[in-house]
């Protein structure tokens, strides 16, 4: 189904909140108590005005040191509280973020990786950064302002009590510095959200293309990719700016009102005391009380950028776990044997209408080693990814042992499969991690793998052995160390289905006979293998091989039976040309 029909109907059929803001639901609770929690830090709030008051017009006029001292004495009390109480609600929202970052992290992991298998994009990664972005909102200022603005009113009422005309001059300050907060927000948002896709643009493009700064440096395309590039950074950079200087500008204003406002309401609080309608003490009470009521005001319109970039993270979170949702957890099947059977096999890449595979049909026993040949772009890759479950199907199915591959669990199958995809990624880690597959590390399962992809020794001549760090993507390897070891990975736990996509393009005379042997080895275990290759002798190894062309099979059989047929093709074409030529005479 097209992903924006889905997102349609989630929101405005289904009515489906998504799982994010199912998962702060679960907080619903803790939140009403930290709510309640926050009406009594702010009415504590209330007794450093309360001091002053009783400063002004108790202590200075009675001249009590008495009463100077109980009054400090209770006022530093309540201090201490209001520090505590503070500091049980800030530990409180980090034990709710961590917990949130727990219940979401590993559920969002899988979603990107099936956004990425999916769009061929690593652009879903930015989940983690919106991850973080919720995470921090959790324990940061804006949290504090969202619990405490709601009791803002408590403020204006003990103001109000001192003179109605304060409060209406209060109400009216903070007003103001709302609708600035409003046209801020609303001014800053369209160039935001469309700098922000930008910036993703422009960091995608300098990702992809700085895996190939070996290519771009040798051939002199430096200029030209750095062009592309600025293009959209450029554009993310403009708008950005746009942005920035129009909050900018409503960041002075409210700054000027908050400061003219706070400075102003002690003269119209003096303006009553010489109608002898309050007290100096109220009057000092009054503004201290407004700058509290202020304070929530001051910090939402202060995070304000971050409120919005956190309701930005949210949508995008709830958008990717709702277009990619948790695989169900299937009831565990017999571990297969490795028979195959591929019906009406349909594929078409990501973000394409293009099929490259087309009603593609066979069956292979176990322990069958099957070539697969053909031309460029015929579609062996895409079949390789198909019998591993790297892609879904667009129609029909692949089975292993009778059960559709999205029948067995995704963890569960993956220990089964080896697979060598023709570009070859390894991880950053040591040679045993990569082998292990970065499980635990089993030394005698690791040395056996090595062992049948014929690598042992290689490892061994290595500075630390199986110890020894690869770097990213094994930058410290050749091209051929890298292919052996991904065949060493792929034989890791004697699984039942090997798929090799191009696995000798890089290997040299001993490899390519440890590639052999290996081969050899894995028919006499019984393992199916696949293998993709343009290099005949591996042909010799094989049982049936698999010929396709226009992502069609164009001949399915015995070894004998293909090469038969593909001899007599090769007469009938070199008759064919004898005609023409012929005729052409």
């Amino acid at each position: 189904m097209n992903p924006l029909l889905q997102r349609f109907l989630r929101r405005h059929v289904l009515k489906d909140p998504g799982e994010v803001r199912r998962i702060l639901g679960s907080y619903r609770r803790l939140l009403v108590f930290l709510f309640i929690f926050s009406f009594f830090l702010t009415v504590l709030s209330i007794v450093p005005a309360l001091y002053m008051f009783q400063i002004y017009d108790t202590v200075l006029t009675g001249h009590s040191l008495v009463t100077l001292s109980m009054l400090t004495i209770i006022a530093v009390l309540m201090y201490v509280y209001i520090g505590c109480f503070d500091w049980v609600r800030s530990q409180i929202l980090v034990r709710l973020s961590n917990d949130f970052d727990n219940k979401l992290r590993g559920r969002l992991f899988d979603a990107v990786v099936d956004s990425v298998l999916m769009s061929r994009s690593t652009g879903a990664s930015q989940a983690f950064g919106d991850l973080t972005n919720l995470r921090q909102f959790l324990t940061g200022r804006g949290l504090f302002a969202v619990l405490d603005t709601p009791w803002v009113p408590l403020y204006l009422a003990v103001i109000y009590l001192i003179h109605p005309m304060i409060a209406v001059y209060a109400l009216v300050c903070m007003g103001v510095i709302l609708v600035v907060a409003v046209l801020s927000e609303k001014m800053t948002r369209g160039p935001l959200e469309e700098s922000n896709r930008h910036y993703q643009k422009a960091i995608g493009f300098a990702q992809a293309n700085l895996r190939n700064a070996e290519v771009i440096e040798a051939m002199g395309m430096r200029d030209a990719v750095r062009a592309h590039w600025f293009e959209s950074y450029g554009k993310m950079l403009a708008l950005q700016t746009e942005a920035s200087r129009r909050a900018a500008t409503l960041q002075a204003v409210s700054k000027a009102v908050r400061i003219t406002s706070q400075s102003l309401v002690l003269g119209v609080g003096a303006y009553y005391v010489l109608q002898n309608q309050i007290t100096a003490g109220q009057m000092i009470m009054g503004s201290i009380l407004m700058g509290r009521m202020m304070s929530p005001v001051d910090i939402a319109v202060g995070a304000w950028r971050h409120l919005v970039s956190v309701r930005q993270s949210y949508r995008r979170l709830n958008d990717l776990l709702a277009d990619f949702p948790s695989h169900p957890l299937r009831l565990p099947l017999p571990p297969p044997k490795g028979a195959v059977k591929v019906e009406g096999l349909v594929a078409v890449p990501p973000n394409t209408q293009v099929q490259v595979l087309r009603g593609i049909t066979f069956s292979v026993a176990p322990g069958e080693v099957v070539g697969i040949i053909g031309p460029t772009a015929a579609g062996k890759s895409t079949l390789a990814k198909h019998l591993v479950g790297v892609m879904r199907p667009a129609a029909g199915e692949v089975r292993l042992d009778g059960a559709r591959l999205d029948h067995y669990n995704r963890s569960s199958l993956g220990g089964y499969i080896g697979y060598v995809p023709q570009d070859i990624e390894l991880f950053g880690g040591t040679v045993a991690q990569n082998i292990a597959r970065y499980g635990e590390l089993d030394g005698e399962k690791i040395v056996a793998a090595a062992q049948k992809a014929g690598v042992h020794d290689m490892i061994l001549q290595m500075p630390q052995g199986y110890e020894t760090p690869i770097g990213e993507g094994g930058a410290f390897l050749s091209g051929g160390q890298r292919q052996r070891i991904a065949l060493a990975r792929a034989l890791y736990g004697d699984p039942v289905l090997v798929v090799l996509d191009e696995p000798n393009s890089n290997l040299d005379e001993s490899g390519e006979a440890a590639l052999m042997t290996a081969i050899r080895d894995m028919k006499a275990r019984g393992t199916t293998v696949f293998v993709i290759t343009h290099k005949t002798n591996i042909l010799s190894l094989v049982d049936k091989i698999l010929v396709l062309a226009n992502g069609m099979v164009q001949m399915f059989g015995s070894r004998e039976e293909v090469f038969a047929m593909l001899r007599e093709r090769a007469k009938e074409a070199g008759r064919l040309r004898e005609v023409k030529h012929g005729g052409g005479h």
